[in-house]
């Protein structure tokens, strides 16, 4: 027997709000770049303050910048709200996630627009199961709403792998600072299967970076602490970038032959870089595919004025506390 339209709107709501779910909007062959074939839109670090179910105005501020632009696929490398805190309880923590379902992942969809999320330390770190729990609750039920094709979705959303328009994503764990050894062996599985091989492009996705690049961020604990056996992962697998958040400053380097896309924050708390002159401030980012030319645009843009960020304006390099880093060039060749 079909459903009464009551029950239909009440399941919609468990999935995060019934516009996406019932009337997903298409977004028009039209909308991919003029100078390319394929557009990406990556956020990251969202949330507010600790426990807070709201968000500041440039949240939906950037978001509707960034899908004005028509994005192929949406990516965030996490801290979608503000957990982490001993004691907020189940209640509090579905409530949070109910927000970001509505300030984020309902316009999301409702734009057709798949989203490919990751988590963070803020959403589900180890240690704090109720966290964790309400991950859980929340991206489980959603998994086949996403838009997204899975090569590999048991572990969902902590660690899986999509195979989305010719372009290979592995999403692991990286909301703390060591990536089990576990996850790191399913990487080289994954990067080595015909999914992976095949892909025009290979993308890795976590939250915490392998490097600091923002003030009161390059230490211990804010970065990945296996970084020499991370980069042999990852060059072993021909990923031309790796993409993560938590430094809420965004700032595009290499390493080898390893692109290091480390995304701005679009919630609360933006930082300064290591060096150089740039202001705090929100900022989505976008990646331009070029197929028949084999190139990779990436260019970031500051959510106040809507005005792409001045690549000249990024410092030449980056010196830290365990490494310098190299500032990236704006277009480069893909990694075949």
């Amino acid at each position: 027997m079909a459903l009464r339209r009551r029950q239909l709107l009440q399941l919609a709501a468990g999935l995060g709000g019934a516009g996406w779910l019932l009337t997903p909007r298409r977004a028009p062959a039209a909308a991919l770049p003029a100078s390319g074939d394929l557009r990406l839109g990556l956020i990251s670090d969202l949330n507010s303050s600790y426990g807070s179910t709201t968000y500041i105005p440039e949240v939906s501020q950037g978001l509707r910048q960034l899908l004005a632009r028509r994005p192929a696929l949406i990516a965030c490398a996490g801290d979608m709200v503000a957990g982490q805190k001993p004691g907020l309880g189940a209640a509090r923590l579905d409530a949070m996630w109910d927000a970001f379902g509505r300030t984020v992942l309902t316009p999301v969809r409702q734009a057709g627009i798949p989203f490919l999320p990751a988590v963070g330390n803020h959403d589900g770190s180890p240690g704090f199961t109720a966290d964790r729990e309400a991950v859980r609750r929340f991206w489980t039920p959603r998994r086949q709403g996403l838009g997204l094709h899975f090569v590999d979705s048991g572990l969902f959303p902590f660690h899986y792998s999509v195979l989305q328009k010719e372009v290979f994503w592995l999403v692991w764990d990286a909301s703390s600072s060591r990536i089990p050894p576990e996850q790191l062996a399913w990487a080289r599985r994954q990067l080595a299967s015909p999914s992976a091989r095949q892909a025009r492009l290979r993308l890795v996705m976590g939250h915490l970076p392998l490097f600091g690049i923002s003030q009161g961020r390059d230490r211990p604990g804010e970065v990945v602490d296996q970084a020499a056996e991370v980069l042999a992962v990852l060059e072993a697998g021909r990923v031309q970038a790796y993409i993560s958040g938590h430094q809420h400053a965004w700032f595009p380097a290499r390493r080898g032959r390893l692109d290091l896309i480390q995304l701005g924050a679009l919630g609360s708390g933006p930082r300064r870089l290591l060096q150089g002159s740039i202001p705090p401030q929100q900022t989505t980012t976008t990646l331009d595919l070029d197929w028949r030319k084999g190139s990779l645009t990436e260019t970031t843009t500051a959510v106040t004025t809507g005005q792409e960020v001045a690549w000249g304006r990024l410092p030449a390099a980056l010196r830290g506390r365990v490494a310098t880093l190299e500032r990236h060039t704006q277009t480069r060749s893909i990694r075949r």
